[in-house]
């Protein structure tokens, strides 16, 4: 199984530096008018499908991972669940306010405390990433 995922990796990266090469040699200029759209298009509607099948078999994998195991199943449940739960937190702990774009909408109240949230939540994991491995390293040094 291995050798065969190794084939087939080894021709997407071929086909991939061969698309590459076809799109470049087109021209920005051919693809700014327009002229060559039809390759551009078709070329990123593949590199959709092979996204949309990367990340088919990665859920896959995964989901048959975490279900095989009950202990797997315990530890994944519980980190979504505290990932959902702080995400909450910050989500009530943001403010919303309309507010002015550069082009001329406007961003909603509720776009905005999205947008505090998403920050207030990257900021903890980041504080929460750091006082883990400070600990952890104090664990280390200590013993």
């Amino acid at each position: 199984m291995k050798k065969v995922l190794t084939i087939i990796l080894a021709l997407v990266g071929v086909l991939s530096i061969v698309f590459l090469a076809m799109i470049i040699s087109t021209g920005d200029e051919a693809v700014k008018v327009g002229e060559a759209s039809g390759t551009v298009d078709s070329f990123m509607y593949l590199s959709y499908l092979i996204l949309l099948l990367t990340l088919f078999f990665v859920v896959i994998f995964t989901l048959k991972g975490v279900f095989s195991n009950a202990a797997v199943l315990k530890s994944t449940l519980k980190s979504v669940g505290a990932f959902v739960i702080l995400a909450l937190i910050c989500y009530f702990m943001a403010e919303g306010v309309e507010t002015p774009l550069k082009d001329g909408g406007s961003l909603s109240e509720g776009g905005s405390k999205l947008v505090g949230a998403g920050l207030y939540l990257f900021y903890l994991l980041i504080l929460l990433a750091g006082g883990i491995m400070l600990l952890s390293g104090i664990k280390k040094m200590i013993k």
